[in-house]
C-alpha cells in the first residue's frame, strides 16, 4: 500500500497544501477570533529575517523609524473622505473602556494616514523640516471576511512609511524609490520572487491616494499576490489636516505626501511562491537557517563532528543550526527540515567519518552527493548563491511561460481563469472592460509602459494591463 504522502499535492488541491504546509512546516495556527493567527517561532523567525533586510533598505532611503497609537479617534477617518469610504466596511471599532461608554469611539489602526497627518501638521511648520520621512513597525487591524493565513487576516503586521515633501516631484520621486529600490530590490534580492512593478487603475487605487505603485507576483497556481505598494498621496491629507509649511518665499504652502507598505503577506507570497509538494523552500539570503547539520546516529566522535562542522560555518559566515537530536529518528527529522525549506541539510554517519565526507543535500536545486567535510566552508557559500540565483529564475519563467498576449476582454478573462495572466492595451481594455473582468474575480493588476517600465499615467499611450486572478 502507498504511503500517503506529507502534504497534499499542488496540482490536487493547491489551497490545501497551503494550509497542510503551514501546519507540518510550524509557521503558523490560527488564532481563538476568526481571522487572527498565531505566528510559532519559525514562521516569525522568516518575518524576523523580512523585518531586517527591509529596515536596513528603508534607513538606507533616509526614513526613521518612530510609532503611533493603536488607537485612533473615529473623527480622524471621517477627514478625508475617499480614505474612510475605502477603509469603513473593514474597522474595528472600539465603543466601550473601563466599563463605560467613550464620549467619542475609537478606531483600531487600519492604517496611519490620519493620525500620523495629526502630527504631522504639528511638526512641519517651515520647508527647514522637509522632507519629513517616518516609518513604523506594527500591527494593524481590517476586519476580514474571507481569512487565510498570512494573505487576509483580521490583524496582520507589516511596515508603513509616511512622508511629508515641499514638493510633488519630490513626493512622486520618493514614493519610486521606494517601490523600486526598497520594494522590488527586496523581493528579487533576497525572496528570489520575481515581481511586475506597475501602476493601480483608479480603479484599484488606495483610498485617499493619487497614484498607487504595485508589485505584483505570481504564485505557483498562477494566481497575483500584490506584494506591496508605494502611494502618492499629493495633497488630500495635507488639506484635511492642515499640513503646511513656510516656503522659503515666505507663503504657507501645502505638503505633498507618500505612504507605503508591505506586510506579513510576504510570508505566504514566499510559501506559495517557492514551496513544492515537499514542502517550503526558502532563498538563502532570507533563511533564519542556511544549513543544518545532522548527525545520523547518537556516535560519540559523529556528535562531535557535527558540532565541528556547525563552528565552521559559521565562523565562514553560514547561518548554521546543529541537529544532535538522536534520539528522534533520523528520517523523521530530515523530513522537518526539508518541510522547512531549509536550502542546505549537511548530514554526517559513523561511514562518512570513515571516509571523511558528509551528504550534502540541497533542497532548492536538489539531489545529494558526498562532498569532502574540509571543503564544506568554503563551498557552502557558493552552493547557497546558486540556489538562490535558481529561485529567482524559476519564478521568473513560471511568470513568463503562464502569461499571454490578448486583444480581447473575453480573452484576458479565458487566460486568467486558466490559471494564468494576460497582457491586454489598456487602450483597448479600458474601465468599462475592468468592470467586466471584475464581475468574474478578474482584476487588472497593474498598469505597464510598452517597454515593460511604470507608466507615469493612468492615461500614457501605450500602457498595457496585467490581468489576472488574485489573492
Amino acid at each position: 500500500m502507498a504511503k500517503a504522502p506529507v502534504l497534499t499535492p499542488q496540482a490536487e488541491d493547491f489551497p490545501r497544501w497551503y494550509q497542510d504546509l503551514i501546519n507540518k512546516a510550524e509557521l503558523a495556527d490560527n488564532g481563538p477570533v476568526r481571522g487572527t493567527m498565531v505566528i510559532r517561532p519559525y514562521g516569525y523567525g522568516l518575518w524576523e529575517r523580512m523585518q531586517q533586510e527591509m529596515d536596513a533598505r528603508i534607513k538606507a532611503a533616509g526614513a526613521l523609524n518612530a510609532y503611533f497609537p493603536l488607537f485612533i479617534p473615529q473623527s480622524y477617518l471621517t477627514r478625508e473622505a475617499e480614505h474612510v469610504e475605502g477603509f469603513a466596511p473593514e474597522l474595528a471599532v472600539v465603543t466601550h473602556g473601563g466599563g463605560k461608554e467613550l464620549e467619542e469611539p475609537v478606531v483600531v489602526r487600519p492604517t496611519s494616514e490620519t493620525i500620523i497627518n495629526d502630527y504631522f501638521s504639528k511638526w512641519v511648520q517651515s520647508y527647514r523640516d522637509l522632507p519629513l520621512l517616518i516609518n513604523q513597525w506594527a500591527n494593524v487591524v481590517r476586519w476580514e471576511m474571507r481569512p487565510r493565513v498570512f494573505l487576509r487576516t483580521t490583524e496582520f503586521l507589516w511596515q508603513e512609511g509616511h512622508t511629508a515633501h515641499a514638493t510633488y516631484e519630490d513626493a512622486r520621486d520618493y514614493a519610486a524609490h521606494i517601490h523600486r529600490n526598497v520594494y522590488a530590490d527586496f523581493m528579487e534580492n533576497v525572496l528570489a520572487i520575481d515581481v511586475v512593478l506597475g501602476r493601480k487603475t483608479p480603479r484599484e487605487r488606495f483610498a485617499g491616494a493619487v497614484n498607487t505603485l504595485t508589485l505584483e507576483g505570481m504564485m505557483g497556481d498562477g494566481k497575483a499576490l500584490q506584494m506591496g505598494t508605494s502611494h502618492e498621496l499629493g495633497t488630500n491629507f495635507s488639506k484635511a489636516f492642515n499640513t503646511t509649511y513656510l516656503s522659503k518665499e515666505g507663503r504657507q504652502e501645502l505638503a505633498w505626501q507618500t505612504s507605503w507598505g508591505s506586510s506579513t503577506r510576504m510570508v505566504g507570497g514566499l510559501i506559495m511562491s517557492h514551496g513544492d509538494d515537499a514542502g517550503l523552500r526558502v532563498p538563502p539570503r532570507l533563511a533564519p537557517v542556511q544549513a543544518v547539520v545532522l548527525a545520523i546516529k547518537g556516535d560519540d566522535a559523529v556528535l562531535a563532528k557535527v558540532r565541528e562542522i556547525g563552528e565552521r560555518l559559521t565562523a565562514a559566515g553560514v547561518r548554521v543550526q546543529v541537529d544532535d537530536r538522536t534520539d528522534t529518528p533520523f528520517g523523521r527529522r530530515a523530513v522537518d527540515w526539508e518541510l522547512k525549506g531549509v536550502p542546505v541539510r549537511i548530514e554526517v554517519g559513523p561511514r562518512d567519518l570513515e571516509a571523511g565526507t558528509a551528504m550534502l543535500a540541497r533542497r532548492i536545486a536538489g539531489g545529494k552527493e558526498p562532498v569532502r567535510i574540509e571543503s564544506l566552508a568554503e563551498l557552502l557559500p557558493k552552493v547557497l548563491e546558486e540556489d538562490q540565483a535558481l529561485l529567482l529564475k524559476q519564478s521568473r519563467d513560471r511568470r513568463e511561460a503562464r502569461t499571454s498576449d490578448v486583444s480581447t476582454v473575453t480573452e484576458a478573462a479565458e487566460a486568467a481563469n486558466a490559471g494564468g495572466w494576460a497582457r491586454i492595451p489598456w487602450a483597448t481594455l479600458g474601465q468599462e472592460g475592468e468592470a467586466v473582468l471584475a464581475e468574474q474575480a478578474v482584476s487588472v493588476r497593474c498598469l505597464i509602459a510598452e517597454d515593460g517600465s511604470v507608466p507615469e499615467s493612468d492615461d500614457e499611450p501605450g500602457a498595457v494591463a496585467v490581468v489576472g486572478r488574485a489573492y
